[in-house]
């Protein structure tokens, strides 16, 4: 990482953590509602918990409890990513199924963001034992700035970019910090959900498809 990046990431931070709690905030004031019913439907839908958490890497490899809604059944393989499991669409739940499909498991993170464990843009939090991108990562600098909801990698290929790439955009996002680069990121979400690109339940191959939506329980 530079000198001019570093410089960079310190005097934008501030003003992007106080976007990221103004605009958390507002979030959870008005979607409230649609929370709400989320967590009815996912408690009529199979028992277990609404909610999901899991151990992710935040910023300087530090670890945090991320939230989600819970999209798969709670006899789902530990701490597994997706594309591991021989069947995953077997342990995936009818309401997960709509969940995964419109991103809307990853609303719960709005809190995440307001307590400062995650920003809205920033490298997708790694699963704490995905050590191979957490690696390649470092070789960017992409672990010493906030992770967040969704990020340069998420509108660029998602589940289907392999690790190095993956690693690279996050890096090019580093290199890029800045309003400008967020505003990209955050619009690119909203065409990319819409599209529904790169999104991959399981895989085979050669291609390390790291599903990051791997709730198991």
């Amino acid at each position: 990482m530079t000198t001019a990046t570093q410089k960079r990431i310190r005097t934008y931070t501030p003003i992007k953590r106080t976007i990221d709690v103004l605009l958390s905030g507002i979030g959870i004031l008005v979607l409230s509602p649609i929370l709400l019913i989320l967590c009815v439907a996912i408690k009529l839908d199979s028992p277990g918990p609404i909610l999901f958490t899991q151990k992710r890497v935040g910023i300087h490899k530090s670890y945090f409890q991320i939230y989600k809604f819970r999209t798969m059944r709670t006899d789902t393989p530990k701490d597994m990513p997706t594309h591991m499991l021989s069947n995953p669409e077997q342990y995936i739940t009818r309401t997960g199924k709509f969940l995964r499909r419109t991103s809307l498991d990853e609303l719960p993170q709005i809190f995440n963001i307001f307590k400062g464990d995650m920003s809205i843009v920033g490298p997708r939090p790694a699963l704490w034992n995905q050590y191979d991108l957490i690696a390649e990562r470092d070789k960017y600098g992409a672990n010493d700035v906030l992770p967040g909801l969704t990020g340069w990698a998420q509108i660029n290929g998602r589940d289907e970019l392999e690790i190095p790439v993956k690693a690279k955009l996050d890096g090019d996002y580093v290199k890029k910090y800045g309003p400008g680069m967020d505003l990209r990121c955050f619009f690119g979400t909203f065409v990319s959900v819409l599209r529904q690109d790169g999104v991959v339940e399981g895989g085979t191959g050669s291609m390390k498809m790291h599903k990051e939506n791997s709730d198991k329980k």
